[in-house]
């Protein structure tokens, strides 16, 4: 379980204590809640108290990016709290190509106000599209959280393709430059990726997976991951040199997904590829020690010392110092989702992009908005309970949906703002 941050009486981090710990100052009256989520408590009486190192560890991802921060006891480094971040580009694409399907219907329809722009914006240097930034402003955002709650003094992010300081012989050249400790790592996790851990032949899933030529090397085939895809053994064995197209000859839809599959860019790794160093000068914009590291290497600490697949688990394991990390076995990643804060248009738009309903006037209703964490008190009818939970929704009549009850605005308390993201335990 993720510990608890703690802030002395004048909102100054110290270490993360343990929940059981927690508890027993809050109940002492020695401490209040600072923040629900992610839990925090302030003291009440002290101004100070020793810290040890804290080093904040970034696995980027497309869709997840882990994080884990580390600690440096006496007994070795330990992960202390860790987060599995759900990135919105997806859904920052979807409103963008919503919003270009409804200015071209404007334009074919001739009601704009003013001539079309084109061949006049400038982009600046190190520009990333609108779905791509929010990744790395989400990192920015949430490693500027935790350096308020907790003492971190680095941080090291997985980035680089290879680590050429870590390479057997120094003297290596063309090639071979690139075929040295980590050799095999970086274009096994590649194929992992893309064909989602699966045997391409049998669809076999929890086995041992062979890198395997889908033209055959004696008939033609070359190394290029184009040319690679994952199989088990058994088929691995029964296909040996055959054509692949004679070899699934009785499966022609598993051959078409296969072809379709192998020549398929993977999207997700052009996007980490292109946020990868913008996350690691977001970092250090923080002014925070940053160091860089390969993915190879993430993975070579993560196997050796058999700790299964997760973001946050490869987060704990980047660089030289995931080589030897300790996980408590009780440990629980808390889930983050990046939800925005809202949109910017006053009124909707229905599916032939004209305005819908009646225009906003205030995006905060008695003293709610949507994304709220709020505790709701029913006192009779099918909501009868305490439930507390996001804000879904706000409607200017004063009433709210929490968890599917839809209530009045005097029957919720508010316990914390929204800050753009929802937390919740791991499924």
């Amino acid at each position: 379980m993720n510990r608890v941050f703690v802030l002395t009486n004048t909102k100054q981090p110290l270490m993360p204590c343990a929940p059981a710990r927690a508890r027993k100052l809050l109940k002492a009256g020695r401490a209040a809640v600072y923040r629900f989520a992610p839990f925090t408590i302030i003291l009440k009486d002290r101004a100070a108290g020793a810290v040890q190192p804290l080093e904040v560890k970034v696995d980027p991802g497309s869709k997840i990016t882990g994080l884990s921060l580390v600690a440096l006891f006496e007994r070795g480094r330990e992960v202390i709290w860790a987060a599995n971040l759900h990135h919105r580009g997806q859904a920052i694409r979807a409103a963008l190509a919503d919003r270009r399907s409804f200015r071209r219907g404007r334009r074919a329809r001739h009601t704009r106000y003013r001539a079309p722009r084109f061949l006049n914006r400038t982009r600046s240097k190190g520009w990333l599209p609108p779905s791509l930034r929010s990744r790395v402003e989400n990192v920015q955002g949430l490693i500027a959280k935790l350096q308020v709650r907790a003492p971190v003094t680095s941080a090291a992010i997985e980035t680089v393709r290879f680590d050429t300081q870590l390479m057997q012989n120094p003297e290596m050249s063309g090639v071979e430059y690139q075929q040295g400790t980590l050799a095999g790592y970086e274009l096994r996790e590649y194929l992992l990726e893309k064909f989602h851990r699966t045997c391409a032949y049998c669809g076999a899933t929890e086995v041992p997976l062979e890198i395997e030529h889908i033209v055959p090397r004696s008939r033609g085939g070359s190394n290029r991951p184009s040319n690679l895809t994952l199989a088990c053994r058994p088929c691995n064995g029964r296909k040996g040199n055959q054509p692949v197209e004679v070899f699934l000859k009785r499966k022609p839809a598993v051959l078409k997904r296969l072809l379709a599959q192998a020549k398929a860019p993977l999207k997700d790794a052009a996007a980490v590829n292109a946020t990868r160093y913008a996350i690691g000068a977001a970092i250090k914009a923080l002014g925070l020690p940053t160091t860089f590291w390969s993915g190879g290497r993430t993975k070579m600490n993560r196997i050796a010392q058999d700790y299964a697949k997760d973001h946050w688990i490869d987060a704990a394991c980047v660089g030289e110092t995931g080589a030897a990390v300790r996980i408590p076995p009780s440990m629980q990643a808390l889930e983050i989702k990046a939800m925005g804060r809202g949109r910017r248009r006053v009124m909707g738009n229905d599916k032939y992009g004209f305005p819908k309903g009646a225009p906003r006037t205030h995006k905060r209703v008695q003293g709610f908005q949507t994304g709220d964490l709020a505790r709701l008190i029913c006192a009779k009818g099918k909501s009868a309970g305490i439930h507390v939970g996001r804000i879904a929704s706000i409607r200017a009549r004063g009433w709210f949906v929490l968890n599917k009850h839809d209530r009045p605005a005097r029957e919720f308390q508010l316990l914390q703002r929204t800050d753009g993201y929802a937390y919740g335990a791991a499924a």
